[in-house]
C-alpha cells in the first residue's frame, strides 16, 4: 500500500455497503508529477460481490428514476460533495486531466444539462411504434415492448475528457444497476457523479464506482449483462466480435469543404473544431479535406493557432491541454514518426512548450497531405492535430469513410446523399456545424439506447 500524503483527497471505492477505502491505494497525480489524491482499487472478489449485489436489486420506478437523475444533476453541477465544492472538484479534475479549466467548467454544466434530458434523449431513441410497459392498453391487440436487454451494466470509463460521463446516465433512466470503472488518470468525475446519484437517492446496489487494477479490470465486465469500453484501436479490435460490449474508440472525424464553398467564410468553424473544447475529443477534428488547392487554408490555420498562449491547464485564459512532460514527449515523437512525406506547417518541429514544473503545453500540428488516401489523415491525438488534404470527385467518399462525425460544408445534395448512406459514417452535419456539435436526443455513435435496449411483441386478452 501507498503511504498517502496527508493532504491528499482520498476517493473511495464505493460499493453495495457505502464507501471503502481499500488497501491498495493508487496516487492520482496532477500534470506536474504531483500527488493530488488516493484512489482505492479494489480486488476481484469486492467486484464480484458488488455485480451480485446490483443484480439482485430492484429497479425504482420510472419517474423516481427520472427525478434522482435530476436531483443528481443539480448536486454535480452546483453543490458540494464528500467535502468537495463544486469549484475545487474543476479545479483537481483539470490539474489531472490535464483539460483547460474553463472546458471543464463548461462541461459541468452540460453534463448537468444531458441528466436533466436522460429521459427525453432514450425517449427519442424509442422505436414509435414501441410502448414503455406491457399493460399498456395497446398491447391488448398486440404491440411491441421496449424492454432492456439486461440488468447491469458496466462502464469503463475514458479518461481524456470529461463529456463522456455525460452519456452512461442514461442507462439508469432506463432501468439498470450500473457499475462504473474510473480512468485512474481523472477519477474526479465519475467519482462526483455516482456520489451525487446516490446523494439524490439511488441506493448503493444500483450505482457503484469500482476502481481496479488492469488485471481486474475485466472482472466488471464478466459480471454485466452488458457493458461499454473507452479506449483506443487495440480496445475495438479486442471487442468487437462481442456482442454484450459497445466499444468506443478513435473518431477521426473530418471536414469536408466542396470547391463552390469560400473557405474563408467557415475559417472559425474549422479552428474551433480541430481546437475547440481542449481539442482532446473523438469528436474533434483530425483531418480536413479541400477541393481544390490546400495551401491557402493551411495558412490561415496556421495564423490563428500559432499566435495561442502556452498556459497551465487551471489558468481561465488557457486553451490547449497539458500531460506530463514524459507523456508529452511520447506524445511529440509519435507524431514526428507519422509525417514523412507530409508538408509540416505548424509542429513539424515539435509540439511541446515545456511549463517548468514538470508538465507541458501539447500545441497544435498542421500538416499538408499530397493526397486524399494518404495514411496520415486517419491518425488521430489527443491534442489539436489536423491533417489538411485535397480531394478530388473522383476520389469520392472512400477517403471520407470510419468517421465519427462528417461536417460537410457543400451545396452538392447528391454528396451529402451519398455521405448519409455510408455505413462508416456516423454523423453527418451539412454546412457551418462544429464537428463536436452534440445535443440531448441526438446520437452520438448511434444511441446508447439502441444497444441497451430491444423490442418484443407482447398481446394479452
Amino acid at each position: 500500500m501507498a503511504n498517502p500524503r496527508p493532504d491528499a483527497l482520498q476517493l473511495d471505492a464505493l460499493g453495495p455497503q457505502g464507501q471503502f477505502r481499500a488497501r491498495n491505494r493508487m496516487p492520482v497525480h496532477d500534470v506536474a508529477g504531483q500527488e493530488v489524491a488516493q484512489l482505492s482499487l479494489v480486488p476481484s472478489l469486492f467486484v464480484d460481490r458488488t455485480m451480485k449485489a446490483l443484480h439482485r436489486a430492484s429497479t425504482p420506478p420510472i419517474d423516481d428514476r427520472i427525478g434522482m437523475i435530476g436531483r443528481a444533476a443539480e448536486l454535480f453541477a452546483t453543490g458540494t460533495l464528500g467535502d468537495q465544492p463544486v469549484e475545487e472538484y474543476e479545479y483537481q479534475a483539470s490539474r489531472a486531466g490535464g483539460i483547460p479549466i474553463s472546458v471543464v467548467r463548461t462541461t459541468t454544466r452540460a453534463i448537468a444539462a444531458r441528466m436533466k434530458k436522460a429521459h427525453y434523449s432514450v425517449e427519442h431513441a424509442r422505436p414509435t411504434g414501441a410502448v414503455m410497459r406491457w399493460d399498456d392498453p395497446l398491447t391488448r391487440t398486440g404491440r411491441a415492448v421496449w424492454t432492456r436487454r439486461g440488468s447491469v451494466f458496466a462502464v469503463h470509463a475514458a479518461g481524456n475528457h470529461p463529456g463522456p460521463h455525460s452519456l452512461w446516465p442514461e442507462a439508469l433512466a432506463l432501468g439498470y444497476r450500473v457499475a462504473v470503472r474510473p480512468s485512474r488518470r481523472e477519477p474526479f468525475t465519475p467519482h462526483r457523479l455516482v456520489t451525487a446519484l446516490r446523494n439524490a437517492g439511488f441506493g448503493n446496489d444500483q450505482v457503484a464506482l469500482l476502481p481496479t487494477d488492469h488485471a481486474t479490470a475485466n472482472a466488471l465486465l464478466r459480471g454485466a449483462d452488458l457493458g461499454m469500453v473507452y479506449g483506443g484501436d487495440d480496445v475495438v479490435r479486442k471487442y468487437a466480435a462481442d456482442p454484450s460490449i459497445l466499444p468506443q474508440g478513435p473518431g477521426r472525424s473530418k471536414i469536408l469543404l466542396t470547391a463552390e464553398m469560400d473557405w474563408r467564410s467557415h475559417l472559425y468553424t474549422i479552428v474551433d473544431s480541430v481546437s475547440g473544447k481542449g481539442g482532446t475529443g473523438c469528436v474533434n477534428t483530425t483531418a480536413v479535406f479541400v477541393e481544390g488547392d490546400p495551401t491557402a487554408l493551411c495558412e490561415a490555420l496556421v495564423e490563428r493557432l500559432s499566435s495561442v498562449p502556452s498556459l497551465p491547464p487551471e489558468d481561465p485564459e488557457a486553451v490547449f491541454p497539458v500531460q506530463p512532460l514524459a507523456t508529452a514527449k511520447a506524445f511529440e515523437a509519435h507524431l514526428l514518426n507519422k509525417t514523412s512525406g507530409a508538408k509540416p506547417w505548424l509542429g513539424g518541429d515539435g509540439i511541446i512548450a515545456e511549463l517548468g514544473d514538470g508538465s507541458a503545453v501539447l500545441r497544435p500540428a498542421v500538416h499538408q497531405l499530397d493526397r486524399p488516401d494518404a495514411p496520415q489523415a486517419s491518425v488521430e491525438l489527443p491534442f489539436p492535430c489536423v491533417w489538411v488534404a485535397p480531394w478530388t470527385r473522383e476520389a469520392g467518399i472512400a477517403p471520407l469513410r470510419n468517421s465519427l462525425v462528417l461536417t460537410a460544408i457543400t451545396h452538392d445534395a447528391g454528396l451529402v446523399e451519398q455521405l448519409v448512406q455510408e455505413p462508416s459514417i456516423s454523423n453527418v452535419y451539412i454546412g457551418d456545424h462544429r464537428t463536436y456539435w452534440m445535443e440531448s436526443g441526438m446520437p452520438h455513435d448511434g444511441y446508447l439506447a439502441e444497444f441497451l435496449m430491444r423490442c418484443k411483441s407482447v398481446i394479452r386478452d
